[in-house]
């Protein structure tokens, strides 16, 4: 059996998660893990699965709830799952006031958010503690969000969006080694800041990276422009041998990989995450909405929808991206937030 029903190479059952965005899916020991944005911004939740299929309606437990107060007490996004030398770590952002518009942000108006990890040494990260290791010393206090780590060489890396007040936008993309999961071993060097025409539709951002290591070359991923219907991945590559450190390593595609699709009812792809199959092919994470029409603050629209497709690689090792797939089960259009596993 595989993990989930296929047809013509493309998921049968989608979208995978209803009303989580930023979804982060990892596959360990077999099962797979999931993770991403709670429509309330106020808890890290986490489910898992031995089929993708299978996690709409897999229970959903709070692993972390929001501070009363303090640096993490306001908008808990983006947290993403990783397993790190035996040991379970959550990156995640949080603020300590709700600062900022989303509505009409000015050119360098920001949240206030910082970057932390949550560490779990138990096997099992259901059964473990979830202990705080606080927030990751990026080099400067700023706005910094949507870290993501992976491991090549032997060596842990960090990647994460924050925003340099001297660049004009609001994030732009960094890189460093790690000396332990919660601290970084060497300086924030930047790989990317929002430049081309579709990075810069809203919001000036790059953030929600996501790192791919496949047959000698790393795929970063990341989403820019605001989170409506021009919401769009990009990508950089390297070679996985090179100093992941050194920009003039990594080659930026000038236009978006992954876009919205209205034949699909697709809008807003990204912020995505990988996985893979028993097989080990690649799968695309993803959110999307289903509807350009947005009533109120965007923020607080829950039906970003966490998807998954299988992701093909051409001859020469390059990611075939295609478009996002039409849904195949009803998704809510309504601004409230469901039950973890209901079912629409």
């Amino acid at each position: 059996m595989t993990d989930f029903d296929m047809k013509d190479g493309q998921v049968t059952i989608n979208p995978i998660v209803l009303q989580r965005a930023d979804p982060c899916v990892l596959r360990h020991d077999g099962t797979y893990y999931f993770t991403g944005s709670h429509p309330r911004y106020d808890r890290i939740v986490l489910r898992r699965a031995d089929r993708l299929e299978d996690l709409q309606s897999a229970p959903e437990v709070t692993i972390w709830q929001r501070h009363a107060d303090g640096p993490q007490s306001q908008l808990i996004w983006a947290p993403e799952i990783h397993r790190v030398n035996g040991a379970w770590y959550v990156y995640y952002a949080a603020a300590p006031v709700d600062h900022g518009t989303v509505d009409a942000p000015s050119e360098n108006e920001t949240f206030n958010h910082r970057v932390f990890v949550l560490e779990n040494t138990a096997d099992d990260p259901f059964a473990g503690e979830w202990v705080e290791r606080g927030q990751v010393d990026t080099g400067w206090e700023s706005f910094a969000l949507d870290a993501t780590s992976f491991v090549t060489g032997g060596e842990q890396y960090l990647v994460w969006a924050q925003q340099d007040l001297t660049v004009r936008g609001h994030s732009n993309l960094y890189i460093a080694r790690m000396e332990k999961p919660w601290v970084l071993a060497t300086p924030a060097v930047e790989l990317t800041r929002p430049e081309f025409d579709w990075e810069t539709k809203g919001f000036w951002v790059n953030e929600g990276p996501s790192v791919l290591v496949r047959d000698g070359r790393v795929f970063l991923t990341y989403s820019g422009a605001a989170t409506g219907i021009d919401y769009a991945m990009g990508l950089l590559t390297a070679d996985a041998g090179a100093d992941l450190l050194d920009p003039a390593s990594w080659t930026k595609s000038p236009e978006p990989v992954f876009v919205s699709d209205p034949a699909a009812g697709q809008y807003g792809p990204g912020h995505n995450s990988f996985t893979e199959t028993p097989d080990g092919d690649a799968v695309l994470v993803y959110h999307a909405r289903t509807y350009t029409e947005i009533t109120g603050d965007p923020l607080w629209d829950p039906n970003r929808h966490a998807r998954a497709q299988v992701l093909p690689f051409d001859a020469d090792g390059n990611p075939v991206w295609g478009t996002p797939v039409p849904d195949t089960r009803p998704t809510p259009t309504s601004t409230e937030v469901l039950p973890a596993d209901g079912e629409f």
